[in-house]
């Protein structure tokens, strides 16, 4: 499969690029002076494969200027960088990586609930600075027992739940339709989730459904005692409404690993010591990136050499 061309579009992982070059006929769009439009129509001919993640992914210009191309590759579970719609106008198949990822985000996701509630960075700087000379650090809030609310019950927040039933936590959930074999508290208004829980956690994909889902009336609904927990996209927040409330204390705290105009984040947040910020990590793992790398390269080449049945295989046409 060396002489089939494969498109990076950013840097993502050294192992997956060491394995696409040894493959097949790599490009890597950030590696090249000439300006983009003109890089894509000089081998339009020969590219056959992009393979995108978060940050860039397969939108209309890209997939028209390419005519050749077949499969899109996400390295990430999620696929709102690409244009959807317009692969399947084109007939392409999309790939993305499921399952690998699921729990270093649930992992994460649990991690920064305790430290918003636990106040764990604050505790570090107290420590730090010296300042524990001086006194106690003061109370913090505890986790276990505490009322859960998931929005979006798929793999991620399924895995979410079972963390923090470990906590003794109740869990309830939102999603588009009641989940078939389970025991949570289901809610078909996310609003009223809100209202019902103490932490609210984001996990669904992002979708012109999800997008903003968490507006003023859900941050309202969760109240100035709730904490905000986000490891889905930064999209599905309303990010001025979200700042706005905790500056003014109508939330209570949140914990962020993505934002809405990534790697921009609003610089209000940074002075407040009820939340806890990571850049985008939540499955920025050496094991995980690794899994996800191999389950890229597993999907072009089941595409490739038609091995469509393969196990661990994630490929599909877009209904």
């Amino acid at each position: 499969m060396n002489n089939i061309g494969v498109l990076m579009t950013c840097p993502m992982s050294e192992y997956l690029e060491n394995q696409l070059e040894n493959r097949f006929s790599l490009f890597k769009l950030w590696n090249h002076s000439s300006p983009k439009p003109d890089f894509l129509k000089t081998h339009s001919s020969s590219i056959k494969a992009v393979v995108g993640n978060t940050k860039i992914g397969a939108d209309a210009n890209m997939i028209d200027s390419l005519p050749n191309m077949e499969i899109v590759a996400s390295y990430s579970v999620g696929l709102d960088k690409i244009d959807l719609g317009k692969c399947k106008e084109k007939g392409i198949k999309v790939t993305n990586t499921p399952d690998v990822l699921t729990d270093d985000v649930a992992d994460l996701g649990i991690g920064l609930a305790l430290a918003v509630l636990r106040k764990m960075c604050v505790c570090d700087r107290f420590v730090r600075s010296g300042n524990w000379i001086n006194g106690d650090f003061g109370l913090a809030s505890k986790f276990s027992g505490k009322s859960v609310g998931i929005v979006g019950l798929g793999r991620i927040g399924s895995a979410i739940a079972k963390r923090a039933e470990a906590f003794n936590c109740s869990i309830s959930y939102h999603s588009r339709s009641k989940k078939p074999n389970t025991n949570y508290k289901y809610y078909s208004n996310i609003v009223d989730l809100a209202a019902d829980c103490q932490i609210l956690f984001v996990a669904c994909a992002l979708t012109e459904e999800t997008h903003h889902i968490v507006n003023r009336k859900v941050i309202d609904a969760l109240g100035p005692k709730g904490i905000l927990i986000n490891i889905g996209r930064g999209a599905h927040v309303d990010e001025p409404e979200l700042v706005s409330a905790l500056l003014e204390g109508r939330l209570g705290g949140a914990g962020l690993d993505v934002y809405e105009n990534e790697p921009n984040v609003p610089e209000q947040l940074f002075s407040l010591e009820n939340i806890v910020l990571v850049p985008h990590v939540g499955s920025d793992t050496e094991e995980t990136s690794k899994a996800m790398a191999d389950l890229v390269i597993s999907n072009l080449e089941a595409h490739f050499k038609g091995n469509l049945g393969l196990k661990r295989v994630y490929i599909w046409n877009v209904v």
